[in-house]
């Protein structure tokens, strides 16, 4: 059996709010493997987002490990934490952070520019990946001329550019109808049954009840861990 491609251990981080510290995550351990759709759930302050944050390599622990690709990410240093990040994580974000003055192809090439891709092998994983996310006639437009969910599908085609072992998707569907979360629910989920693996932090059941596997977060500690024992229907439901 290979390797989880993520393995999390007794993960903890303290914050210090004036003289109180105040712990954000308490001894969280778990693996996941290569081609997994996982969800982070939890009420606002469980953890799942400073979780997220550990894993990206945007914070550092207080304690533990993350080894992303047999890499032990938390050991990096300030100037291999850039580089890592650029060759292992893809992310997503709710309010999707295109470059506003780019269009989608240069938003997804410029993810490229910066790991050195040579510039006419960038041009043609973007126009591959932005046709596979169904933008092949949007792909010269810029952000303000794309709807919400194409807005998104940009955001998942550069986090895809750079083949990272992972992608982290925080709220994806957060500023999209219910149709269109779907519709991107539906592009993560076969990304995955391609071998992608990806991890997302959610407040929607509906999403989370489409991943093969949900984390639930409490208090900083993981309450649960559980695979989905069936792929529900969409509903409209938060997680409260």
């Amino acid at each position: 059996m290979s390797e989880p491609i993520l393995k999390v251990r007794n993960l903890s981080k303290t914050y210090m709010q004036g003289k109180i510290p105040v712990n954000a995550l308490t001894d969280v351990s778990f693996d996941v493997e290569k081609g997994e759709f996982l969800s982070i759930v939890g009420p606002s302050g469980s953890g799942k987002s400073t979780l997220l944050s550990m894993i990206g390599l945007l914070d550092k622990p207080t304690g533990g490990s993350v080894l992303i690709d047999g890499i032990e990410i938390t050991r990096a240093s300030e100037s291999e934490a850039p580089r890592i990040r650029r060759e292992k994580i893809g992310f997503v974000f709710q309010h999707f952070n295109l470059i506003p003055t780019l269009t989608a192809l240069e938003n997804v090439d410029i993810a490229m520019r910066f790991a050195r891709v040579p510039k006419g092998r960038r041009r043609e994983r973007a126009i591959e990946l932005l046709e596979q996310m169904g933008l092949r006639e949007r792909m010269n437009h810029k952000p303000s001329e794309l709807s919400g969910g194409e807005q998104q599908r940009v955001s998942i085609a550069r986090a895809m550019a750079n083949h990272p072992a992972i992608i982290l998707a925080d709220e994806p569907t957060g500023e999209v109808d219910t149709k269109t979360r779907d519709m991107i629910v539906g592009i993560l989920k076969s990304l995955c049954e391609k071998g992608q693996t990806i991890l997302v932090v959610t407040h929607d059941t509906a999403v989370a009840a489409r991943t093969s596997r949900i984390i639930t977060m409490r208090d900083g500690r993981i309450a649960s861990d559980k695979p989905t024992k069936v792929e529900q229907g969409i509903a409209a439901d938060k997680i409260q």
